[in-house]
């Protein structure tokens, strides 16, 4: 998914992350703006825990790891080693993380494709920003390869035992199942052939729907917690539904986070999806079949996709999730002259912050649930120069969605080419080219747009020259025919591999605990 792109390009740095989307629970936010030398706004702390605070709270891990046991049912298979580290430090970790990782050329990759679906704007730069953003936003993270939970000590002592619980939650999942394993199944490198295509078409959304898991579990511990903190020990989030839905609503206060607030929408979003939806989806499991199914039981039999996490019924049923599939379209591409770029799902997720961001929320929020299946693919030009290759003008991309009915399609069809003069300056409608009435042909200077409609699938090519998009266009159709019987992934049989905007959640996740998420 595109989502799963830029949550993966934070989940890169191979750590858990607890992000501040708690403070709005644990009341308003000990930490303080400021600007930093190289002049992005940071957040920076108004004290330094001392020795002995942080020797108290090293005292309490064994408590809070009993109590998020008992909460969750995990059992606890070795102590977890803990440490407080700097802000210096934490930083000097993240930007050797974005230098040395695998994923930090993903992360490029994706960046260029979000660049051409509109999500993103083309003079944006993903890595410096994502820095910015992480410093600001990281409560807290448990670091999957040394088995190390680490505290910051510039965080309150108030909201220390909060993230404590969190991150302890992600010890625990790690001695079940081993995160290392059991979180990223992407596969790694570009399709070269038709049989790749459709292998990560089929293990696109998976990694999203993992990071909601992990966030969500340990959001409900965070809960819990918080809870038995305010003195109802006997309580837990399946007797306080009300308390995920004020976590969730005040997961959207930005007031104190001003890197976050100025952020696209699409990092927002991909930051805040595994906290907010993870949560609602494991409250969803945790009311309907308790606390071992929603915990071991979620780990054991995972959901298979982004869609299932935003529609917990479809899991708990067993639901099948839509996946459409490529043909053999390399052999045209080469033709025309282009190179495999990217390919992947374009899911549920994918769909809502394309609606929200070209449509508003209102649109997005009865868009989304109607989404029947979408999937993807970039090209880039064999002949575009070195310099032009870091620009999304040397990508054309194709992307076909299909819907459960003909006017949710026609909605999705209209914001779409209401988006595009905002996306190309110069755009130039081509009426005499166009071949029926729910047909859009356009001139950019970055190459022909073809905007269809027919039955309940939209098409869109952006780049391609008309003629190789409508040869496209054919391909697949025939490949995903008929019309609302295309081929289906059923769910938890498959390890998605990413979709359009689930490797950014990934990505981002990784990163630790966020400040917004436990406001």
């Amino acid at each position: 998914m595109i989502w799963q792109k830029v949550l993966a390009a934070c989940a890169f740095v191979g750590f858990s992350a607890s992000i501040a989307v708690a403070q709005a629970a644990t009341g308003s936010s000990k930490l303080a703006p400021s600007a930093s030398a190289a002049g992005s706004t940071t957040v920076t702390a108004d004290t330094v825990l001392t020795p002995e605070q942080e020797k108290t709270l090293l005292n309490d891990e064994d408590q809070i790891l009993r109590f998020v046991s008992k909460d969750t049912l995990l059992a606890i298979k070795s102590p977890v080693k803990c440490r407080f580290i700097s802000r210096d430090a934490v930083a000097t970790e993240l930007r050797k993380k974005f230098d040395q990782d695998k994923g930090a050329k993903r992360m490029e990759r994706s960046e260029l494709v979000l660049k051409k679906f509109g999500l993103l704007d083309e003079d944006f730069k993903m890595r410096p920003f994502l820095l910015s953003l992480l410093t600001e936003q990281i409560a807290g993270f448990y670091d999957e390869k040394t088995k190390q939970m680490n505290l910051l000590d510039w965080v309150s002592v108030d909201e220390q035992k909060p993230v404590m619980a969190h991150e302890l939650t992600h010890a625990l999942q790690d001695q079940r199942v081993d995160l290392k394993k059991w979180g990223s199944q992407e596969i790694a490198g570009t399709a070269k052939n038709v049989k790749e295509d459709n292998r990560h078409i089929a293990n696109d959304d998976t990694d999203t729907a993992r990071e909601a898991v992990l966030e969500g579990q340990a959001m409900v511990s965070f809960a819990d917690f918080m809870l038995a903190e305010a003195g109802h020990p006997d309580k837990t989030l399946k007797d306080a539904p009300q308390l995920a839905q004020q976590l969730e609503s005040n997961a959207g206060d930005m007031s104190d986070s001003p890197v976050l607030a100025r952020a696209p929408l699409v990092l927002q979003q991909s930051l805040l999806f595994p906290y907010t939806s993870g949560l609602a989806f494991e409250q969803a499991v945790l009311v309907s079949d308790g606390a071992e199914r929603a915990f071991a039981g979620v780990l054991d039999a995972p959901p298979s996709s982004s869609f299932q996490i935003i529609t917990p019924q479809a899991y708990l049923r067993d639901q099948p999730v839509p996946i459409l599939k490529l043909p053999d379209i390399h052999p045209l591409l080469k033709a025309a002259g282009y190179l495999p770029y990217d390919v992947g799902v374009m899911g549920e997720l994918d769909v809502r912050m394309t609606a929200e961001l070209f449509g508003g929320r209102p649109l997005a929020e009865a868009l989304a649930p109607e989404w029947d299946g979408g999937i993807y693919y970039a090209a880039q030009r064999r002949n575009a120069t070195p310099a032009e290759k870091d620009t999304s003008a040397s990508l054309a991309l194709f992307y076909i969605s299909r819907w459960k009915n003909r006017d949710s399609a026609r909605s999705f069809f209209d914001v779409f080419e209401q988006e595009l003069p905002r996306q190309y300056n110069g755009l130039t409608r081509r009426q005499t080219d166009e071949t029926a009435d729910d047909e859009r042909v356009y001139s950019t200077r970055q190459g022909d747009v073809l905007l269809s409609l027919k039955d309940n699938t939209v098409w869109v090519s952006e780049g391609f020259d008309l003629a190789v998009a409508r040869k496209l266009r054919t391909a697949v159709d025939a490949a995903n025919a008929p019309l609302g019987s295309g081929p289906i992934q059923q769910a938890r049989t498959q390890r998605p591999d990413h979709d359009l905007i689930g490797g950014l959640v990934g990505t981002l996740s990784q990163f630790g605990m966020i400040k917004a998420a436990i406001r």
